[in-house]
């Protein structure tokens, strides 16, 4: 068999190529596809608003049904108006909020002048709440104002309200400060 130089270089070229995409990992037997089950299969499917910032996108969170209700994953609400299934950085991250060991379950409370926080209970730390509310507003609580109109407010009490209610949520939140005399009422959304 004689080889002349062209056809040297050429079965050297194919030889080097099909080396090449041998080595790359090609193969050209058939493949076989394994489906992989889903470890949200079994999970329980709820829909929330994510809580940081005032856009309000939703997202869909999914907890175990073993019992101790852990959160498995959240993602994007493809069916919400807002975000169609896309999430933000910290959006994605919302497990974090959740699943994280530096989370704080219990209330805790600084006495004044104190530098060491304490574990409270929570009705501690609800009954303190309405407590310094109801002393705050009988202190404060003007019934007429410098002209003699009835005002029927106080004005040492605000509140900022959280992007992470919707209307209806916000509305009754309105009722309650408004009922208690609250003038100065702002939401996040408008900050």
């Amino acid at each position: 068999m004689k080889v002349t130089r062209r056809k040297f270089i050429q079965v050297s070229g194919a030889a080097a190529a099909g080396l090449a995409v041998g080595g790359l990992g090609f193969d050209l037997a058939p493949v076989r596809a394994h489906a992989q089950m889903l470890k949200t299969r079994y999970a329980k499917e709820t829909t929330t608003i994510c809580c940081y910032c005032a856009v309000g996108c939703g997202a869909i969170v999914h907890t175990s049904k073993r019992g101790d209700g852990r959160v498995m994953n959240i993602e994007g609400d493809p069916d919400h108006v807002i975000n169609r299934g896309t999430l933000c950085a910290k959006g994605a991250a919302l497990s974090q909020l959740v699943e994280n060991e530096n989370r704080l379950t219990q209330p805790q409370y600084r006495a004044p002048y104190s530098g060491e926080w304490r574990t409270v209970s929570w009705d501690w730390a609800l009954t303190q709440i309405a407590q310094r509310v109801k002393a705050t507003r009988d202190a404060t609580f003007q019934r007429k104002n410098d002209k003699g109109q009835t005002v029927n407010r106080t004005m040492g009490i605000a509140s900022v309200g959280s992007a992470a209610l919707d209307n209806e949520e916000c509305w009754i939140y309105q009722a309650l400060m408004r009922a208690i005399g609250l003038v100065y009422i702002e939401h996040q959304a408008r900050i």
